[in-house]
């Protein structure tokens, strides 16, 4: 009777600890995505500063602008996870591309106001990628934990399914090519 209730006392306590270890991963992965859809915040509200500056500027790129602001209203109206992931990869790609061509405008390079910005959303890029560096670490060690024995077992009587991290875009795997960035 003692043997049998020492390990019904071991079976609770291990699965109280597995049940722990997936909650704890489960709210690591919605933290570290919760942060980083704060930094994502700040990079909304600053875009649109950075397209009424730039826009006095730059008719020729009046379609890089409209396009960035029509990414980052899908961006924030979609609740889709790999949606938004896709959407943010193709605004960040154009929000580098404005800055590039930011650098074709003496005048922008000159304005006070458009510098602070740049910077401010230089900052913002960095911050989001180690952000999304953080979001991946997180997920990877949730899907880990629920595809692992034998806390797999609890993870499927919970529906706890795996969660998928940020990919770059094909785009970015590839080398930039310098030649095309200097002939602009």
């Amino acid at each position: 009777m003692n043997a049998l209730l020492i390990i019904l006392a071991v079976f609770t306590v291990v699965g109280i600890l597995l049940y722990n270890t997936l909650i704890a991963r489960k709210n690591q992965v919605e933290n570290v995505y919760g942060s980083l859809e704060a930094l994502l915040k700040k990079r909304y509200d600053l875009i649109p500063n950075l397209v009424e500056s730039a826009k006095r500027y730059m008719e020729f790129e009046k379609d890089i602008l409209t396009e960035i602001v029509a990414l980052r209203t899908k961006a924030v109206a979609t609740s889709n996870i790999g949606e938004r992931m896709d959407l943010e990869n193709r605004l960040s790609r154009l929000i580098k591309g404005l800055m590039i061509n930011i650098e074709n405008y003496p005048q922008l390079k000159s304005d006070t106001h458009i510098m602070h910005l740049q910077r401010s959303l230089n900052e913002i890029e960095e911050q989001i990628s180690a952000a999304r560096r953080a979001y991946n670490q997180a997920v990877t060690d949730y899907n880990n934990i629920i595809e692992m024995f034998p806390t797999n077992i609890l993870a499927n009587y919970m529906g706890y399914r795996k969660k998928e991290v940020f990919k770059i875009d094909e785009d970015e795997k590839n080398p930039p090519d310098i030649k095309t960035l200097f002939d602009r």
